[in-house]
């Protein structure tokens, strides 16, 4: 298994394309060049966690295989951000790790009452954060403390109070960005169109990380098994989604996000792809800050999960840590 020295000595890649752009591999390097065979980037497969790919590529078989050696995966998204495919590098071969998911033996509601606890409390910390709070957000504070989820007798009414919670949430949070509501995947108006780009982020960055430890990525504890949904990824992304809450109101409150970067269509709302790299360093940068506290809470999860240890030595993640 990977330790957080090497982890950190990684690299992850983000490359938006060009017109005909090509993949190669030469001399244990990713090397990617244009029509004319110049080369654009070059980095060492020894040095690389993930590469994230945005736009039309050119792949042979030979790259796919040195991924895999190397281990490291490709991530291909189209203009607009969605995943189209994933090229992974996934410890398959712990079978006991996979038994263990599949035995119906571990405590599945415990463990989810436990990520949406995070996910809460997060909230909760972010709130209290701010620097003028209002009587509104003090009363959304109140009731999020209620929804903390220790009671919960049943997933479908654990995932009501996750419901509740973050409309309370997002609610107060954004309040001054005139905020309506959340929609994932709608693209109804920026706001929501920009946290569906930094979830992506940090769930690609999460699913690279569980894959080194061999989990089945489609067997949560939480979301229920979907066909091509990868439910345990979804489940341990919970207690992170604040890092990019947290990002979105900060860039608001930097004049960082531009009206003029994007444009709307058919009622939906598209980053122009001239920007994309913007809001892609934006988000990433604060991923990246956070990439230790990420790393030893998923690595502390698969000794928790493979050890069967008890409640109380969960990971933790909180947000306000090292603030």
């Amino acid at each position: 298994m990977m330790s957080f020295p090497d982890f950190q000595y990684k690299q992850i890649i983000f490359y938006f394309t060009g017109k005909d752009d090509l993949l190669k591999f030469r001399a244990d390097n990713i090397v990617i060049t244009d029509k004319n065979n110049k080369v654009k980037q070059q980095h060492s497969c020894h040095k690389l966690f993930a590469l994230f790919i945005v736009g039309n590529i050119s792949i042979t078989s030979v790259i796919l295989a040195k991924a895999k050696k190397y281990g490291f995966p490709i991530i291909l998204l189209s203009r607009n951000f969605k995943v189209n495919t994933i090229f992974n590098n996934m410890a398959e071969g712990n079978f006991i790790l996979r038994k263990k998911q599949y035995s119906g033996n571990i405590d599945t509601l415990e463990i989810a009452k436990l990520l949406v606890e995070q996910k809460i409390n997060n909230q909760i910390r972010l709130l209290k954060k701010l620097r003028y709070r209002s009587e509104y957000d003090n009363i959304a504070i109140e009731k999020l403390e209620k929804l903390i989820p220790k009671q919960a007798e049943d997933k479908h009414i654990l995932l009501g109070m996750e419901g509740n919670a973050g409309r309370i949430f997002f609610q107060a949070y954004f309040r001054q960005l005139n905020w309506i509501r959340r929609e994932p995947r709608t693209k109804r108006d920026i706001n929501n169109l920009l946290l569906d780009i930094g979830y992506t982020f940090i769930f690609n960055f999460i699913e690279a990380l569980v894959s080194l430890y061999g989990f089945d990525l489609y067997c949560g504890v939480y979301h229920t098994a979907f066909y091509q949904r990868k439910s345990l990824v979804c489940d341990l992304v919970e207690p992170f989604r604040s890092i990019i809450d947290q990002r979105l109101r900060k860039a608001h409150n930097l004049n960082q996000i531009n009206e003029d970067d994007f444009y709307c269509k058919n009622n939906q709302y598209y980053l122009m792809y001239k920007y994309q790299g913007k809001y892609t360093n934006l988000f990433m940068k604060d991923i990246l800050d956070r990439k230790k506290e990420i790393f030893y809470f998923i690595q502390n999860y698969y000794r928790w999960f493979i050890k069967e240890k008890p409640a109380d030595l969960f990971p933790v993640f909180s947000i306000t840590k090292g603030d």
